[in-house]
C-alpha cells in the first residue's frame, strides 16, 4: 500500500490555489475538468516531492472544485494536513505578511497550525530539531480553533 493523495472539497477553487499555491508553496501537478460530473480536480504536490510525484503522482492533495454550490460545514472534523518546513518561523511569517492567519503559533518552535479558505486544518512542522523558542512567537495567543 502508499499514500495517493488527501482529497478536500474546496467552495472557491482560485481562493484556495491562491492559498495552496502562492502563500503555502504547493505546485499544480495535473487538473480534470468534467463537464458531464460538474467538477474540477486540482492535483498539488509539495516543493520537494516533485520528482515523486511525477513519477508516482503521489503524495498529491485533490482539490475538489463541485460546480454546483455547496455548503461544506465544519472543515475541522477531517483532521488535518501537514508539511515539513526548513524553518517554522520563517515560514510562519511568510504567511502572516500574505495575510495567513496562524492559529496555534509556533510557541515550541516545533510546530504551529494555519487553516484554508475552507477551514482545513494544516500543521506545520519544523523539519528536524525544535528551533530555541523566540519572540515574538513564544507570547502569540492561540486564534481560533485549529
Amino acid at each position: 500500500m502508499r499514500y495517493l493523495h488527501t482529497m478536500i472539497r474546496v467552495s472557491d477553487l482560485d481562493e484556495s490555489l491562491d492559498f495552496f499555491c502562492n502563500k503555502l508553496g504547493l505546485v499544480e501537478n495535473n487538473r480534470i475538468v468534467s463537464e458531464a460530473g460538474r467538477f474540477t480536480l486540482v492535483y498539488l504536490h509539495a516543493p520537494l516531492d516533485a520528482e515523486q510525484a511525477a513519477k508516482t503522482h503521489s503524495p498529491l492533495i485533490e482539490l475538489t472544485y463541485n460546480w454546483d454550490a455547496e455548503e461544506y460545514g465544519g472543515g475541522r472534523n477531517f483532521g488535518h494536513l501537514a508539511f515539513e518546513v526548513d524553518h517554522i518561523y520563517e515560514t510562519c511569517q511568510k504567511l502572516m505578511a500574505a495575510g495567513v492567519v496562524i492559529n496555534r503559533p509556533p510557541r515550541d518552535g516545533r510546530m504551529a497550525f494555519i487553516r484554508s479558505p475552507d477551514k482545513i486544518s494544516i500543521e506545520l512542522l519544523q523539519k528536524g530539531a525544535a528551533l530555541a523558542p523566540a519572540e515574538p512567537w513564544v507570547s502569540m495567543e492561540n486564534i481560533g480553533s485549529w
